[in-house]
């Protein structure tokens, strides 16, 4: 038994080191519809399944491409792509590529793309990199849209 207990706590400390010692990331985030056209995400907005997003990292220095990857979102409009390896000296982002849903194909300015630190040496202990929400907007805004901005306004 006392033999067991120690086969089990090496097994944790070990798998406790590799953790700490991991060098991949996932990086997660939301991709969504502006529905009003309002330039930001609202209770409005909905979140596209089977939108595309593509983390790059470029080289610091020379702007470079280093690490380019795709990733799909799921039903509730969230991507999760892993990253290989530890990347402090590069600037990565996740990027939109393209949107399934017809009349919401148009990157939202601003919403196309989220900067994400792909590093260890960051102070993060979790290895999920959670980006910015990305956007696409609507051709044209649903009804009710000019009610919702009211809503926004009487906020301030």
């Amino acid at each position: 038994m006392a033999g067991t207990a120690k086969a089990l706590a090496l097994l944790c400390f070990l798998s406790a080191l590799a953790i700490a010692h991991c060098e991949h990331f996932i990086v997660q985030g939301r991709v969504y519809c502006d529905t009003c056209r309002f330039g930001f995400e609202t209770k409005a907005s909905t979140y596209i399944p089977g939108a595309k997003v593509r983390v790059e990292c470029k080289d610091r220095t020379t702007g470079q491409m280093t690490y380019s990857i795709e990733g799909i979102t799921d039903e509730t409009g969230t991507y999760k792509i892993p990253v290989e390896e530890d990347r402090p000296d590069e600037i990565c982002e996740a990027i939109l590529v393209s949107s399934p849903i017809s009349d919401c194909k148009e990157f939202e300015s601003g919403r196309e793309r989220a900067r994400i630190l792909l590093t260890k040496d960051n102070g993060i202990s979790n290895h999920v990199r959670f980006a910015n929400s990305l956007g696409f907007i609507k051709d044209k805004p649903l009804p009710g849209c000019s009610e919702l901005l009211k809503q926004y306004e009487l906020d301030e």
